[in-house]
Parts: structure tokens; C-alpha cells; sequence
């Protein structure tokens, strides 16, 4: 009798184990991203020899011809109130154009892909969770990946700040309104850090409105090369983006970024107007100044650049044809015969597939 009791108990122990624990919720492997090519043309037709055009900020650099983007792939899961998320991308964008690049990899100077994300998250509840590893940086507007970006090329602010901070971040809502997070981080858009982790960083998120939102962020530390090194110094921007109504939309993106013992710098806002015109065509439109500072190296030179881009989309496909005019202070870009001059003009066609 003895013997079945205990029979019995054994096999009731399994069910009392399983109520016991609690069951984490699980969700599935979620891969997403995107696939982008593009067509530029220089109105100058000025070509460098490596194929460039003049217009120097990131992507689509490539004159006159049909050319990639790249292929960004994103996995993502999350158990209970752990996740993580990987993002590797492929091509020209990631491999040559993103911040470090395949040529940057000293382990392997063929590296054909490039780490945009890699990084973990714990929630511990919903208030207050903890990000560690590669990231996307907090600051600025716009971002490597063509999806959110309204623009094909990107802003001169873009360009100069930060792709990429590799840290460990916390951060707090004290509100639906209100939010801070604050983090330490590697130099800028390094995988490693050479001096150790030397950055400090904050943001501050703020949701006055259902149709208003707007990030006040900081970035302050000393590269491993020293002061006069991209990425030393202290780096503030705002952000903000309020929808007028259901057709109208303007962003504003301001930065001024001070490298130490006047080794110069920049200061720049750029303006994102954007009109709806039906559930398939968006106009959008960037106005920017932007200007470097003056420093021992020289002095500064300021550029205006006006982008006007459609946004035409069917399904999970996006085109976007755009018009772009640079005007430098200084007589920094070349016509076809090589004479410097202080405008830019191009026109491209890009196509951006969603996934």
C-alpha cells in the first residue's frame, strides 16, 4: 500500500512543479527589414574618380549609375520580460557608408556586412528596463535604415553625429508624458573602446500632446585618439515632431556638437515638413543650415541645402524621386570641368521594400 501511495505521488509531482513555476510568456522569432537600390545623377555631371558625386553626405553617393543600398535583416524575440534584437546589414550602405565600415574592421579588411543592432533588454516592469550592447544612437533625426526617413539622401547633421552607441542604458517612465533615460557608452559607432567606456549620455522624452513628441539629448566624453578626435567633446540635440492634422507633419532636428581645446566642431537645424496627399503619396520636404565651427584646424564653412521627396507607395514598396540643391559658403564642390564652385544640384529615384 505504502508502495502504490508513493507511485501515485510521483507522478502527481510533475503537475504540482508545473503549476507551481510561472509560465513566461514566449513570442516567436520576428525577422523584418528592408531592401533599397537607387539611381542618382549629378546635374553638375561631375564624377570623382572613385565614382562619387559631389553632394558629400551618407548613401547614395554613387554618379550616374544603378546602384544598392543594402539588405537589412532584424531578428527580434522576447521571453517573459527579456528580448533581444540583432540587426546585420549587407551592401553598400552597411558595408562601406555605416559607422564602422567593412574597410574599418581591422579582424577582416573583406567584412561584406556591417552590425547596425545588437543588444538585449530587460523589463522589469513597466516603468523601468535596461538596454545593453550595439544601438542605434538616441540622437539625431534621422536614421541609417531608408524605411522612417522621408528623405532618400540624408542631412548634413545626420552625416557628422553619431550612427551608433555601444553601451548600457536604463530607462524610466514617469509618465505617458515624461521619460529619461541614462546611459554609458563607447566612443561613437565603435564596437569596442580603447579607453575604456567614456561617454556618458541622456534623454529626455517628452509627449505633451497625443500629436506632439520631442527628445532633449546629451552626449558628453573623450575618444581614445584624443580631443581633436571625432567624437570627443559634448554633442546637445533636440528633436521634435508634432502632427498638425491627418495630411500635415513637420520635424525639427537642432545639434551643436563642441569638440574640446577648440578643435572645432558643428551647429545645424534641419526642418521636416510633410504633406499627405493620399494614403499613397506623401510629400516631404528638408530645409537645413548647417556650419562647421571655427577651430585650429581653419576656419569654419556653412551650407544650405532644400530637399523636396515623394514618397509613393504600393503595398510593402516604397519609390521615392527627389530633388536636392546645396548651397556652400565656400567654393567646395567642382563642375564637370573641375572649377570649384559653391552649388550642388542632383536628382535620384530610389526603391525601398519594406518587410
Amino acid at each position: 500500500m505504502l508502495k502504490r501511495y508513493i507511485i501515485i505521488a510521483c507522478m502527481a509531482l510533475p503537475g504540482l512543479f508545473a503549476q507551481a513555476q510561472t509560465v513566461e510568456p514566449v513570442t516567436p522569432l520576428v525577422v523584418s527589414g528592408s531592401a533599397d537600390v537607387y539611381y542618382k545623377y549629378d546635374l553638375s555631371t561631375f564624377k570623382s574618380p572613385t565614382g562619387g558625386s559631389n553632394i558629400p553626405t551618407s548613401f547614395a553617393n554613387d554618379q550616374n549609375s544603378i546602384s544598392l543600398g543594402m539588405l537589412n535583416l532584424i531578428l527580434s524575440k522576447s521571453v517573459g520580460k527579456a528580448s533581444f534584437v540583432g540587426d546585420v546589414s549587407f551592401g553598400a550602405r552597411g558595408q562601406y557608408q555605416s559607422i564602422p565600415n567593412g574597410n574599418g574592421d581591422p579582424g577582416n579588411m573583406a567584412n561584406s556586412f556591417n552590425i547596425q543592432n545588437l543588444y538585449v533588454k530587460y523589463q522589469f516592469n513597466e516603468a523601468f528596463s535596461m538596454t545593453g550592447g550595439y544601438m542605434g544612437t538616441f540622437v539625431g533625426y534621422e536614421v541609417i535604415s531608408p524605411i522612417p526617413n522621408v528623405n532618400y539622401s540624408t542631412s548634413y547633421l545626420f552625416t557628422n553625429g553619431p550612427f551608433q552607441n555601444a553601451g548600457l542604458k536604463a530607462n524610466y517612465s514617469f509618465s505617458s508624458k515624461v521619460g529619461l533615460m541614462v546611459g554609458l557608452f563607447n566612443d561613437w559607432n565603435t564596437y569596442q573602446d580603447l579607453n575604456g567606456v567614456s561617454h556618458i549620455g541622456a534623454q529626455l522624452s517628452l509627449n505633451p500632446t497625443e500629436n506632439w513628441s520631442a527628445f532633449i539629448n546629451v552626449l558628453s566624453g573623450r575618444s581614445a585618439a584624443g580631443a581633436a578626435t571625432y567624437g570627443s567633446g559634448t554633442i546637445l540635440d533636440l528633436t521634435t515632431t508634432y502632427k498638425i492634422n491627418e495630411v500635415l507633419k513637420i520635424g525639427l532636428n537642432a545639434a551643436d556638437y563642441t569638440l574640446p581645446e577648440n578643435n572645432g566642431g558643428y551647429s545645424g537645424v534641419a526642418v521636416y515638413p510633410q504633406v499627405a496627399l493620399s494614403n499613397s503619396f506623401t510629400l516631404g520636404t528638408r530645409g537645413e543650415y548647417f556650419a562647421y565651427k571655427d577651430g585650429v584646424a581653419g576656419p569654419g564653412t556653412s551650407v544650405v541645402c532644400f530637399t523636396v521627396s515623394g514618397n509613393i507607395r504600393s503595398g510593402a514598396l516604397n519609390l521615392i524621386p527627389e530633388v536636392r540643391l546645396d548651397n556652400n559658403g565656400s567654393a567646395t564642390f567642382f563642375k564637370n570641368n573641375l572649377t570649384p564652385t559653391k552649388t550642388a544640384s542632383q536628382v535620384s529615384l530610389a526603391a525601398v521594400y519594406s518587410f
